[in-house]
């Protein structure tokens, strides 16, 4: 958007806010004659400005009307150079800021200061784990729940933290599986899903439950071994109740 006109049509708050939310992101805010405009968004619901526009083969959001957008708009948290977006595609703008309200409470404000010392630190990372999957593995350890660098702590020195880092170890998780419903799973277990590197399948595990799992993740039928490989290995069981 950093210096392209977008068209803006309207007045009052629905577009003072489109106004601001444009300005913010760079764009050249315009009126309906400006050429070269490939975005716009018509905020008073003129339909007869939407057919003008769209005949010139502009892209419009229009406020209040999903039914005539090409594009929606998702509440956005900026912890600059982090950015989370939430979309409902146009479903309701409401539900989108009441989750962005909820989550806004969640990331500390310096959660773009630890984004920036990641950044930082690759090289370094690279040049102390060259191995790609134990470079993965550590920042993962780091950024684990409860972690060294939980993303969801403020951290005052997070640059110290990655420089004392050290190869994650190997360890196992057995997690009983009891139902096919993957909201029934604990958090933990959720979680722990979502981190393995390898999964150890003993049982008909339903596909619900392994669709929670990375996608990368390699997976192997039967109990896991006694020694743990590098990383995080869980062993799945299913339990039928």
């Amino acid at each position: 958007m950093e210096g392209r006109p977008v068209v803006l049509i309207g007045a009052g708050p629905a577009a003072d806010a489109k106004r601001r939310l444009l300005e913010r992101a760079g764009a050249i805010v315009v009126g309906e004659d400006a050429p070269g405009t490939a975005l716009g968004i018509v905020a008073n619901g003129d339909e007869a400005a939407v057919e003008r526009l769209r005949a010139r083969g502009t892209l419009l959001n229009v406020v209040d009307r999903p039914d005539l957008c090409d594009f929606t708009l998702p509440a956005i948290i900026d912890r600059d150079p982090v950015l989370i977006a939430i979309g409902t595609g146009g479903a309701s703008a409401g539900l989108a800021a009441a989750l962005r309200q909820r989550l806004e409470t969640l990331l500390p404000a310096g959660l773009g200061k630890l984004a920036g010392a990641l950044f930082a630190a690759r090289d370094h990372l690279r040049a102390r784990f060259p191995d790609m999957d134990v470079r993965r593995r550590t920042i993962g350890s780091l950024l684990a729940a409860g972690g060294p660098l939980d993303p969801l702590i403020e951290h005052d020195d997070p640059a110290a933290a990655i420089a004392a880092a050290d190869a994650a170890p190997g360890r196992t998780e057995r997690i009983e599986i009891t139902s096919a419903d993957p909201e029934a799973l604990t958090l933990r277990a959720a979680r722990l899903l979502g981190l393995a590197d390898r999964l150890y399948i003993e049982g008909a595990v339903p596909d619900a439950i392994l669709d929670r799992a990375r996608a990368d993740a390699h997976r192997f039928a039967g109990a896991a071994p006694r020694i743990p490989a590098p990383g995080l290995t869980l062993h799945l069981i299913w339990i039928s109740i």
